[in-house]
Formats: structure tokens, C-alpha cells, sequence
């Protein structure tokens, strides 16, 4: 099951290093994470969306390849990869998927100027773990959504307010 986790920090260089650590610990095995953004709000109330991916360039490049292929075929490759490059980053960019940019936006407009929010969707998560990981780098926050088990987002909450106190 796919969880959503979104954590509220005090600026956006915060909500970054968390998002960093995650995906650290996402290459230690500790959590599985299927799309990772921060969502910042500006002085002016100018939310912008930060992705850990672009699915508009990760299509560009695998259009490219193909594109190339099919362009070998024809004797062309170089126009093949142009136009697959093409295609492909259109078709990436229509291919949103993970946290639905609407919803973030939408939970970003209740922070305060110059705050910071990360959103995980989650596969997989042993939150006892990941916040004793997490624990050493007092990032603090606070939860703003969760669709974690009770039992689950009662752990992450404690932790993070544990943390939210030690950087206070």
C-alpha cells in the first residue's frame, strides 16, 4: 500500500535536507519511496514545486533512444532521436505521476512566507527507523498529512515533534 506523508518545515533549505536524507535512507533499504517533492512559498505567497524527477526528461531521453532506433531503420537516427526527443518529452510531461501537484498547492497555501513542505508517497516504511535516522539532524517540522495507519502516524508525529522541541 501507498502511503502520503507531508511535513511541514521552517524554510526551504530544511524541507531539501530532509528530502536528501529520505532518499538516503531509500538507498539503505530503510523506505521505499515512489515520488519525492518540497514545495516552497515564496515572501511574495508564490508557491513553486520542486520534484526529485521530471518525468518530461526522463521521457525526452527514452524517446530519444527509440527514436534513434527507429531512425537507424530509416537512415536517419539523428532526426529519429530529435523527434522522439520530442514526443517523449511531451509524453512525459502528461504522464504526471506521484503527489498530485494540486494537492500540494493546495496544502502549501495554509504555510507561512518563506516555509517549506516535503511530500513522500511511501511503499514502504519502518517509521521507527527512518526517525531514529532522521533524529541526529534535528530538521524538526511538523506533520501536515498523513495517510499512515493511526498507529503509524502516532510514531512519525511523536518523533517529529520530538524533533520540532530539540531544535526549538
Amino acid at each position: 500500500m501507498t502511503d502520503l506523508v507531508a511535513i511541514g518545515y521552517r524554510d526551504l533549505s530544511t524541507a531539501n535536507a530532509a528530502r536528501d536524507k529520505i532518499m538516503d535512507l531509500q538507498r539503505q533499504g530503510l523506505i521505499t519511496v515512489r515520488d519525492a517533492a518540497v514545495v516552497d512559498v515564496g515572501p511574495d505567497r508564490k508557491i513553486k514545486i520542486h520534484q526529485s524527477t521530471s518525468m518530461a526528461a526522463a521521457g525526452a531521453a527514452g524517446g530519444a533512444l527509440w527514436g534513434g532506433l527507429i531512425g537507424l531503420l530509416f537512415l536517419a537516427p539523428f532526426l529519429g532521436m530529435a523527434v522522439g526527443a520530442g514526443a517523449g518529452a511531451l509524453a512525459g510531461k502528461a504522464t504526471d505521476v506521484g503527489v498530485d501537484d494540486k494537492f500540494m498547492k493546495d496544502l502549501a497555501a495554509s504555510l507561512e512566507p518563506g516555509s517549506a513542505a516535503m511530500f513522500l508517497l511511501v511503499d514502504q516504511v519502518t517509521v521507527d527507523k527512518v526517525m531514529s535516522e532522521m533524529a541526529p539532524y534535528n530538521f524538526g517540522g511538523r506533520l501536515l498529512h498523513s495517510s499512515l495507519d493511526m498507529e503509524a502516524e502516532q510514531r512519525l508525529r511523536a518523533a517529529i515533534e520530538a524533533q520540532h522541541m530539540a531544535h526549538a
